[in-house]
Parts: C-alpha cells; structure tokens; sequence
C-alpha cells in the first residue's frame, strides 16, 4: 500500500512536471517566434500557476527551488565564461565608482519609502535591499538572448552586478545582525569571512585559472564530452555551496568558475553547458513566479507600482551615469540601464529574511508585487535598442553646449 501511495504521487509529480516543461517549451517557441525574450512568458506561467492562481498546480516546493537555484548558478558561470580574470579584477577596480553610484541611487528610495510608511528603520533598510539589486538571472538571460554580449556596454552592466553581489556579501549578515539582534562584533566577523573567501577566490583563479584551462584544452582529445560536463558542473556547485556557506551569493561562486575557464576550453564548456543553462533557467523563471501569493498581492499594489515607477528611473538614471562615465554613446547609456532594470531572486531573498524576523506584515507582498512588475517590464524595456529620441536629442545638445561655450570662435 505505501509502495502503491508513492507510486501514484511519484506519477502526480511527473505528469506535473512534464506538463509545465512543455508548457515553457511553448512559450519559448512563441517568444522565438516574436522575437522577444521568452523571460516575461515564463513568469506569467508561474503565476498562473502559483497559489490562488486560476491553474495552481501542487509543484514539489524542494525540487522548483532546487532547480531555481542551479539555473541561476548555470547563467552566472554562462557569463563568467565571458571574461578573464585579468578583465574581471581591472573592471571591479575601475568600477568601484559605478557600484557606489548604483547603490546610492537605488538603496535610498527604499529606506525613504519604508521610513514614510511608518515602518521601523530596520525594515526599511530590508526593503531599501529589495530596491537596490539588480536581478543578476534575469539580467544574465537578457544579455545572451539579445545577443550583447560583445556590446561596448555589456562589462559596464556587469561590473555593476558583480559589484552588487559584492555589496549583499556585506549587507545580507549586517541585516541578519540587526534581525536577530546578536553582537556586533558577531556581524564583523561574519562580514570578514565573507570578504576574505571572495579575495581568496580571486586570488586562485587569478594564479591557476588559466592552467586549468590551458591542461583541459591540452587533453581535449583524450577527454570526453561527458568528463568535461560533469567536471565543470560540478565545479560550479561545489564552488556555489562552498561561498554561500559563508553568506556570499553562490551566483558569485558559479560566475568566478565561469571567469577561471578561458581560451578555446572556454567554448568548448559553453557549447555543453548551454542546454542545460536553458532548461534550469526556464524553472528558475517559473518557479519564482510560481512562489508568490496572488491573495496578499492587491492591497500593496498602489505602493509596490510607485516604488516600481521609481525603480525604473533610478537603474535608468545609474545606468546613464555608469555608462556615460565610460565614454559610451547616447544608446549605449540607454541599453545600460534598462538592461539594469529588472529585480528577483537577491530581493525576495532579502524579503523573506524581513518575514522569517516579523519585522513587518507588509514587507513580503510589497517586494513581491515589485519584483514581479520589474522582473516582467525591465525585459520588455531591454528589447529597446535606442533612446527615446526627445532624450537622445536633449542629451547631444547638453554635451555639446560646454563645446560651444569653449570656442574662441
């Protein structure tokens, strides 16, 4: 009989399963076929799906959020596999002026809007996280679907997430400080550890990084597809568990694996990844989606559509600034901020902290409702390839005003 019970259930969950995967293969397809990023389409599923929506389905909460998390990992290593280390330590050290722009403008919104709703400062400082980082899944997904990855502003926009990561390597145990109320120098020693495992991992793939990939490449010929798929999936976790074990994003983890492979074994772990980066990514869209609450979600709409309203213009604002910094033209600025727009896993990661403590009731559904309008609208601005041409005009005729002025002539 208990054989008989796991056996029906064991059906239940792959019947489900299959259903939404060919769901998302659908859904895909028509994205392909329009043209656009199939992101937008995937979390609508998921919300369909999800509770009080009007398919709800009895997904295995462990295996969407086990899933979710690899797909995340497999779309920062995509990425990594971009760079080298010698590019990624040049651009955080250039970049540091970005990163602080970036938090500034995007953190500061949130406290003010937590601290004007009457709630406490240590749940406003949650909901200023929520505000702040950039959805490093989505904004993976985004730049390879729309083929810009060899952009001139592609290394900006991703000095600012990997600075973003750096920054919840801080913030996520000096929050969890506050909310549990341990000593500070608890917090201190936490946020040391953090520091020193990413310094550490630097450091390595800065001294063996290229080794490694020069000896895969060497045996590349006595190594099968299969030895090299599972070595470097494998790396990507273990080196993922390893840094989150200490409160640092395992998505930094994964990207650090990705930067350390370079050459033509770079390609190579690429082209054998790919698949399986698509098909987790689809769940992790899905299943984030899938996580929120239908129910609690209308009476926080009016102030989850205001701070989106904000959030946009802010990335849009950072964006600009970051890129304009760098020497990059009017579109170039544009694309970087809208590819900054969307938000997801790091601030329902920190909104579900704010929950676990009680800090607030309102906190979960109001990052909700904001990660979903900009999880689905940052996509759909991304696909805009040029600035609005009233902004493009006004910004050539103020950069040319001080020229003019100068002139002799």
């Amino acid at each position: 009989m208990t054989f008989a019970a796991a056996g029906a259930e064991a059906a239940t969950a792959f019947l489900e399963l299959g259903a939404v995967l060919l769901s998302l293969a659908v859904l895909a397809w028509m994205a392909g076929s329009l043209r656009i990023s199939p992101i937008p389409l995937y979390l609508v599923a998921g919300l369909v799906a999800s509770n009080g929506g009007p398919l709800a389905l009895d997904v295995s909460a462990d295996f969407a959020s086990l899933a979710a998390e690899i797909g995340v990992l497999l779309l920062l290593f995509a990425l990594g596999l971009e760079y080298t280390p010698t590019e990624l330590t040049t651009a955080l050290r250039k970049g540091s002026r970005a990163g602080i722009t970036d938090l500034v403008i995007n953190f500061l919104p949130g406290l003010a809007a937590g601290l004007l709703l009457g709630w406490d400062p240590v749940a406003a400082t949650l909901l200023g996280g929520v505000t702040y980082i950039s959805s490093s899944g989505v904004i993976a997904k985004l730049v390879g679907d729309l083929n810009r990855i060899g952009n001139r502003e592609t290394p900006h926009i991703l000095t600012v997430l990997v600075f973003e990561d750096l920054v919840m390597a801080v913030y996520l145990p000096v929050v969890s400080v506050l909310l549990i109320g341990s000593s500070m120098l608890t917090g201190v020693r936490d946020v040391g550890i953090a520091l020193a495992v990413v310094l550490a991992i630097l450091w390595a793939l800065s001294k063996w990084g290229q080794p490694m990939s020069d000896l895969l490449e060497r045996r590349s010929d006595k190594v099968g597809d299969e030895v090299v798929l599972l070595s470097v999936f494998g790396s990507v976790l273990l080196v993922g568990g390893l840094v989150q074990q200490v409160e640092v994003s395992a998505a930094v983890g994964a990207f650090l694996v990705g930067v350390a492979i370079s050459g033509p074994a770079q390609h190579r772990a690429a082209a054998l990844t790919g698949p399986l980066r698509d098909l987790f990514a689809a769940i992790f869209f899905f299943a984030f989606a899938l996580g929120i609450d239908l129910g609690s979600l209308p009476a926080v709409l009016p102030v989850a559509v205001l701070l989106a309203v904000v959030g946009v213009a802010s990335k849009l604002v950072t964006g600009w600034m970051v890129a304009a910094h760098a020497g990059i033209g009017v579109h170039g600025r544009w694309r970087t901020g809208t590819t900054l727009v969307a938000r997801g896993e790091f601030s329902i990661v920190i909104a579900n902290l704010g929950a676990a403590a009680g800090v607030t009731a309102d906190l979960p559904p109001v990052a909700a409702a904001y990660v979903l309008i900009l999880a689905i609208l940052g996509p759909l601005l991304a696909r805009t390839e040029r600035a609005p041409r009233v902004l493009a005009d006004r910004s050539r005729r103020a950069e040319s005003t001080p020229r003019t002025a100068a002139d002799p002539s």
